[in-house]
């Protein structure tokens, strides 16, 4: 039985619990009415407890129990790869084989007596059933497999039956509690409680999660790369000489990409501000609610579109163009590259278009009409309104969606890996090629690698330099918010 059985078993078990106990509170309430004693909770309120008894506890249950079963396989089997190989770093990938070879085996309904004594043996079966398998794998590998099968389908069994008994338990534990006095709604609503609270928590676990992961990998870089040559370096080539050739190590110089991300964001801003802001101006100001309710889901259409259809476009058609136009104005000499800051600014900012409109709209309807009607009323024009009165009310929430707008400017990829290219240099002219830190972290960590290197472990710290960029300028931007924000009735 999978697990997506069990879950719906349980919840089944739910179900019935719920309905059963909430039809013994109404007969219960249905009794008091003769005598006068006042129910606590609803009906729903009972079925509801009974539902959270005989599911939730069960479900944490097999959750649980299934993570430490793989946790206790898992080690078994790097036990047992261990014992076999004196080269330690292959480690990885002979448990990887040997994860392939437990998955041939289920699919090939193999156990027991049943298993081949010869890895090759195993391999012809499996490559004539489709299944592909290694060619690096080993003899020992096969009874190990089939061990490792062998006990976890013991510990599944174990799992499912505790997990189904601990439901019907909860189930007929809760059924059992009904009175007419039980605080099931204190108790209902206790466990929402907990519920959005560790939901909320998700967020700031992740998050922290994510920069810890990240501040592992990059205090390993640091500890081989000086911090100084990458905070302050200028030239990217993160190539290392073979051993013993005496080469120096490659150079990470993060200011060629830092100087990259920001001027194309820089230049997909100048873009994707002032006509986003016009369009929110427009639409919130000027247009009738016909033409409003028409023109802006077409606008935010451009927001549905997949960066790489945008990357698409920049590389055949408007990187090209401008090319082209470059040299027919030069005279056959093309100052502007296909692949230039100008192209992926542009094309991003159409990209951001629709963020900028969007939030941008939505503060400025958010204006009360009376400051509307008072500026009119005492003779000021519609643009004087728009430009005296809306804007400078609207202007934290204008602020905050800027904000949205260049992370999501600086943390683009497909874009510019399509429309600027990957070199990294210093270059201030918009109509030659540069590149970001989002593409080199891709580059760095594209391919067959092991994160044992500077030149795969330089991403994360790329990565942790790109988050407190964002954090900088979220910070920066509450500050601008707290600074110039008026407080309206």
């Amino acid at each position: 039985m999978s697990a997506g059985w069990v879950v719906a078993i349980v919840l089944a078990i739910g179900a019935i619990a719920y309905f059963f106990s909430a039809q013994r509170a109404r007969v219960q309430r249905d009794a008091s009415d003769r005598s006068k004693e006042v129910p606590h909770s609803l009906p729903t309120y009972h079925g509801w407890l009974s539902f959270i008894f005989a599911t939730v506890p069960a479900l944490l249950v097999f959750l649980a129990l299934s993570a430490v079963s793989s946790a206790i396989l898992e080690n078994r089997v790097r036990t047992e790869v261990s014992a076999h190989l004196s080269d330690t770093s292959a480690a990885s990938l002979s448990i990887g084989i040997v994860h392939n070879v437990s998955s041939a085996l289920n699919r090939l309904d193999l156990s027991g007596a049943n298993v081949p004594t010869s890895y090759a043996a195993l391999r012809d079966m499996a490559k004539s059933s489709g299944i592909v398998l290694a060619d690096s794998g080993e003899d020992y590998m096969l009874p190990l497999a089939a061990s490792v099968n062998a006990d976890a389908a013991v510990h599944k069994l174990i799992g499912q039956g505790l997990t189904l008994l601990l439901s019907l338990a909860g189930a007929a534990f809760a059924y059992s509690r009904i009175r007419l006095r039980l605080r099931a709604r204190n108790e209902v609503e206790r466990v929402v409680l907990w519920s959005l609270l560790a939901a909320s928590t998700v967020a700031i676990l992740t998050t922290v999660g994510i920069v810890l992961s990240m501040l592992s990998e990059t205090v390993h870089f640091f500890s081989e790369v000086n911090p100084l040559n990458f905070f302050f370096g200028t030239v990217w080539d993160p190539r290392f000489a073979a051993a013993g050739s005496g080469g120096t190590e490659g150079q990470f110089g993060l200011i060629p990409l830092l100087a990259g991300t920001l001027y194309i964001a820089f230049v997909s801003m100048l873009f994707a501000v002032p006509v986003g802001l016009m369009a929110a101006v427009y639409m919130g100001e000027y247009a009738s609610s016909k033409v409003r309710s028409t023109v802006k889901p077409l606008l935010e259409l451009l927001a549905g579109i997949p960066t790489i259809v945008y990357g698409i476009f920049a590389v055949v058609t408007l990187g090209p163009f401008f090319r082209d136009l470059s040299a027919a104005l030069a005279g056959g000499f093309a100052f502007i590259q296909a692949q230039s800051v100008l192209t992926a600014g542009i094309v991003m900012g159409v990209m951001l278009i629709p963020v900028v409109s969007s939030l941008s709209d939505d503060v400025i309807t958010a204006v009360p009409r009376a400051m509307r009607d008072g500026s009119l009323a005492l003779g000021a024009t519609r643009s004087e309104t728009i430009r005296k009165v809306i804007l400078p009310a609207a202007l934290p929430g204008i602020v905050g969606a800027l904000l949205l707008t260049a992370s999501r400017a600086i943390g683009e990829t497909m874009i510019v890996v399509l429309a600027a290219g990957v070199a990294a240099r210093i270059n201030f002219n918009p109509f030659e090629a540069m590149t970001t830190i989002t593409v080199k972290i891709v580059n760095q960590l594209t391919g067959d690698l092991e994160f044992n290197s500077p030149q795969t472990l330089v991403a994360f710290a790329l990565g942790l330099t790109l988050f407190a960029l964002t954090l900088a300028m979220n910070v920066y931007a509450l500050y601008i918010v707290r600074k110039y924000r008026e407080q309206y009735e």
